[in-house]
């Protein structure tokens, strides 16, 4: 149950937010592969389980075929559908949690960053790629593009986020890192 205060607003009330981008793995051949192996799966389901014609030359039980089908041509369009990396800036630090992997925001909060920059990168040399990476420049969280913020940590640690508005995600933190000085 939410506590109300003496003005009558809620206790817990989220606070104010400075920046939000919710951001999904758009890239046209990430999608095709996708597509492409569910639009096999689902073929091979139709053939062999919908016909009941074997499927391939060394056909797999039907039973493998189907949960193949239910992984590869429901689960892994769902799963890159449901992927996405939400990122706000808050006057009390940046949360970052990369959906379904973080379960919670990540939180970095303002006393713990000691700078910050927006750059661009090299995903795949820098980073291996996109999602949740670890490379030599410090760890990386990406879906597309090649823009993102630099975060160093107090403890020299390095974590970069990616972004499609770096301007706007770099004025944000401005104004959480004035708010507290």
């Amino acid at each position: 149950m939410t506590e109300i205060d003496a003005k009558g607003a809620a206790a817990d009330a989220p606070a104010e937010v400075y920046f939000r981008e919710e951001q999904q793995f758009r890239q046209k051949w990430l999608w095709l592969v996708t597509v492409g192996t569910a639009g096999i799966a689902w073929y091979g389901f139709a053939v062999q389980v919908v016909m009941g014609v074997p499927f391939g030359s060394n056909p797999a039980p039907t039973v493998m075929v189907a949960l193949i089908w239910l992984a590869f041509g429901i689960g892994l369009p769902v799963f890159f559908r449901l992927l996405r990396l939400v990122t706000t800036v808050r006057p009390d630090g940046v949360r970052f949690r990369f959906v379904p992997f973080h379960l919670a925001a990540r939180v970095m909060p303002p006393e713990a960053i000691a700078r910050y920059e927006a750059r661009t990168y090299r995903p795949l040399v820098e980073y291996g790629g996109w999602g949740i990476r670890s490379g030599r420049s410090g760890d990386a969280y990406n879906v597309s593009g090649d823009k993102g913020v630099q975060f160093v940590l107090a403890g020299g640690k390095r974590i970069l986020i990616g972004t499609q508005r770096p301007a706007e995600f770099v004025a944000a933190l401005d104004r959480m890192r004035n708010g507290r000085e």
